[in-house]
């Protein structure tokens, strides 16, 4: 009887893909805000010699924006792709074969920084501190920095301290799902203080999000795409984490002045848990075969994410959004509460990982909440020194991808998949990888550009 020969596979290194991102310990807290440190100035340093003016409020929903300034197409790309060179191309750089130098290139910068604004700086007054619309140039900034760090960080060329830890640990990677709940957190409908739905309103706007997930659940199985099973589970991923807190903070009303509290809470509650039995199942390889035993990371890191995310919603309403905000957000206060949050977050970090136990994206546990929190309020903290420096608030770019950030987070994952499935990374030397994102980065960073020219925005919420 002839044996069955294998079935084809669009894959074939898929074992050898999953192991190399397996057992990993993360790099250092340190190293992680030496990063933070570079990557926002390179947006100031692109912002210090241009003059393009903010098209629109960034944080406004889709149906207030106002229709983009009429320019010519050519003089668009080429605006683009100087924003591309001055940031994505540098942010790449750093996060490859310029990995070993963060630390002296963030202490250059820095200081190079510090002095541009003491030379710059007129006459001991801060420019544009009464410009309504800078706080809003920071956020965009922000999401935009969140974006391109996500959707870059996809090469075997980046070094194995920067992908996503297997346990415990921290690194650049497992920033990336914490920084995108956040980022949407900070300028979310709750934070703004809109009016709660019923759970049937709720599951309807979230049901793309649900779309997605099962979507990419889908093609990933059809295609033998390699899943570290170590990250959500068998079946689950990111999106259907994503519906999960739309869901849960749609259908739960916590008026935002007090959501920051109940999620610390939640937060503590899931961490008692975690301490008293719930890691050894979470961080156990062993699998049950009912849906929950399968996707048990995805599933109990709900809490993790939903407590981060509550905490984010209290912080914008804070900072952006409330009545006693109006006070501030345009001012140099501003910016001296966002250092303050982030030193205090840092700090709280380091103590929950050293005392109660070590940083995990595995688990979402309190401690990986507290270094999101941290270095994302840390690059949003740097953005603010914006107003120290003569130059314009935004650039082309930053304003494409902010109206497009979901457009440009399923672009990434579609392209991310084309680039493994079609070559094989594992063997490509670190001038091939560094070519092949380059051009990579470079279509994503011009479909969305295109799309914004035109007005083109995806948006389901």
């Amino acid at each position: 009887m002839d044996t069955p020969l294998p079935k084809p596979s669009f894959n074939p290194n898929k074992h050898l893909k999953e192991q190399f991102v397996s057992n990993l310990t993360g790099s250092s807290l340190f190293e992680i805000v030496a990063l933070t440190v570079t990557i926002p100035i390179l947006v100031l340093i692109r912002h210090s010699f241009t003059s393009v003016p903010i098209n629109g409020d960034s944080l406004k929903k889709k149906n207030d924006d106002p229709p983009s300034e009429h320019r010519s197409f050519k003089a668009h790309l080429a605006t683009l792709t100087l924003d591309f060179l001055v940031i994505v191309v540098p942010m790449l750089l750093f996060f490859t074969v310029l990995a070993d130098w963060s630390y002296i290139f963030a202490s250059l910068f820095t200081i190079v920084t510090l002095l541009y604004i003491a030379v710059k700086r007129p006459g001991g007054s801060s420019p544009d501190l009464g410009e309504p619309n800078s706080v809003r140039a920071y956020i965009t900034s922000y999401r935009v920095i969140v974006s391109c760090a996500s959707w870059l960080l996809i090469s075997r060329i980046f070094p194995r301290r920067y992908a996503k830890t297997e346990t415990y640990g921290a690194s650049l990677m497992d920033l990336g799902v914490g920084a995108f709940v956040l980022a949407n957190s900070l300028v979310s409908r709750q934070a703004r203080n809109v009016a709660s739905v019923n759970w049937k309103t709720a599951i309807v706007s979230s049901s793309p999000l649900i779309f997605l997930g099962f979507f990419r659940l889908v093609t990933t199985t059809g295609v033998d795409y390699q899943v570290h099973l170590a990250e959500y589970g068998v079946h689950w991923n990111f999106f259907f984490t994503l519906a999960a807190i739309s869901i849960l903070t749609s259908v739960i009303n916590i008026p935002p002045q007090y959501s920051g509290v109940f999620g610390s809470l939640v937060l503590v509650g899931y961490q008692f848990c975690l301490m008293h039995g719930l890691n050894h199942y979470l961080l156990s390889n062993e699998r049950g075969t009912d849906i929950i035993s399968q996707n048990k990371e995805g599933i109990f890191s709900i809490f993790g994410y939903w407590g981060m995310y509550l905490i984010g919603v209290q912080i914008g309403n804070y900072l952006l959004f409330g009545s006693h905000s109006t006070a501030f957000k345009s001012s140099r206060c501003f910016r001296m509460r966002v250092w303050v949050l982030s030193i205090l977050f840092w700090l709280l970090t380091v103590l929950l990982d050293r005392l109660v136990e070590r940083t995990s994206r595995r688990t979402c546990n309190l401690p990986y909440v507290t270094m999101v929190l941290a270095d994302n309020l840390q690059l949003l903290s740097i953005l603010t020194l914006a107003d120290l420096i003569p130059g314009s608030k935004t650039s082309v770019l930053e304003e494409a991808f902010n109206r497009n950030l979901l457009a440009t987070f399923l672009l990434a994952n579609l392209l991310t998949g084309l680039v493994n499935l079609s070559v094989d990374t594992l063997s490509a030397s670190s001038t091939t990888s560094v070519f092949i994102l380059l051009v990579y980065a470079y279509i994503l960073s011009t479909v969305i550009g295109i799309a914004d020219y035109f007005d083109i925005k995806l948006k389901f919420w």
